[in-house]
């Protein structure tokens, strides 16, 4: 687990302020401060022209091309990208642990050359391939630790610690040794931990790697509550599109070391419209389907369904003669309907890559 900077703030401290000040903002009282409680403030996270660069000559390879991002509070933003798109190296720059070559990370405003221990003050994250918790210690006493090394007081965020145990079904097994723990309720205790000091940014690697369905459902809402009721402010990075989807505000995707596509899911589902429309009948021979692919596009035939089903491009009029050719060849239509896009096939088409190979791997290696 990074703890960027929780290990250059100091002795414990408690988070009762801090907390009373989200709660005022969050009712429209005015801060204490005397500042508009309408002024979000500065970006939680943005990245200007970021450039890395590895190995030199012949052999160099350009991971990040002149990036330039920005995620604001309270948001969930999706990282994908193919292996070697670049976003490992994009998030590990964004944390601090790879130093770009050119361009500028500025965390809450605070720019990470100038000062990484006000930068990374309240950032967080969960990599993917690496152990994010002490296995000998309880479930509890894993949030106790890693708020106290965040420079929180633990019994300042016990009601904190209740809650993110309650929420996550992990209250049954807070006195529980981790080692003792199934694999995906080691992956909850590891997002508990990286919440338990009270992170205002979190980037999180493959969140529910190792979750049953309803585990991952269960995280999901919990990720979606943080950020509408607390702020928080969330990168994921997953190969999982139904948590993108489900989970996120926008989708960044990146490919050959630069971002190709930046927009809402819904937006980027909508610009992938298809004209393709499934059709089943138990009519579709073999002869039918090579008469359709012959006036058709056919995209796939399953032989598998019952009953058998064709995807044929055919949008507007041509939907009219699609549905003359059927009735032309004998096929009496069971079921026609108009075949969605989702984000898998927009990952398709914007990288060019399959969507299997989504991954992050941000505890691997370098790009």
């Amino acid at each position: 687990m990074v703890r960027s900077a929780a290990n250059a703030r100091g002795g414990p401290r408690e988070r009762d302020e801090t907390d009373a000040a989200r709660d005022e903002q969050s009712s429209g009282s005015e801060p204490s401060g005397g500042e508009s409680s309408d002024d979000p403030g500065p970006p939680a996270l943005s990245i200007e022209g970021l450039t890395k660069r590895f190995g030199e000559g012949d052999d160099a390879v350009l991971a990040v091309d002149d990036v330039s991002l920005t995620i604001e509070r309270g948001s969930v933003v999706g990282l994908l990208g193919p292996n070697g798109a670049g976003k490992t190296t994009l998030i590990k720059c964004a944390l601090g642990i790879v130093v770009p070559d050119a361009g500028s990370v500025r965390v809450f405003g605070n720019d990470v050359r100038e000062g990484r221990r006000a930068a990374y003050a309240d950032v967080d994250a969960m990599l993917e391939g690496a152990r994010n918790d002490y296995w000998r210690l309880t479930v509890r006493e894993n949030l106790r630790y890693f708020a106290t090394i965040s420079g929180v007081d633990p019994d300042s965020v016990a009601a904190r610690h209740d809650r993110l145990l309650d929420r996550l079904d992990l209250a049954d097994k807070a006195d529980t040794p981790v080692r003792d723990l199934s694999r995906g309720m080691k992956q909850k205790v590891s997002l508990a931990s990286v919440l338990a000091g009270g992170a205002e940014l979190v980037f999180l690697d493959e969140p529910t790697l190792g979750l049953d369905v309803e585990s991952a459902r269960t995280l999901r809402a919990e990720l979606r509550r943080l950020a509408a009721e607390e702020g928080l402010t969330i990168v994921v990075s997953s190969h999982d599109m139904t948590t993108i989807e489900a989970v996120c505000d926008r989708v960044v995707m990146l490919s050959n070391g630069r971002i190709v596509a930046d927009d809402g899911v819904e937006a980027l589902l909508g610009a992938a419209a298809s004209d393709a429309v499934r059709v089943a009948s138990p009519d579709l021979t073999e002869e039918a389907v090579a008469g359709l692919r012959e006036r058709f596009e056919v995209v796939g035939v399953d032989r598998e369904a019952t009953p058998p089903a064709v995807t044929v491009a055919a949008g507007g009029d041509r939907l009219y003669d699609l549905t003359d050719a059927l009735r032309a060849a004998g096929v009496t239509v069971s079921d026609i309907r108009t075949v969605q896009p989702d984000l898998e096939e927009v990952f398709l088409e914007r990288t060019g890559s399959v969507p299997g190979a989504v991954g992050s791997g941000l505890g691997g290696a370098s790009r």
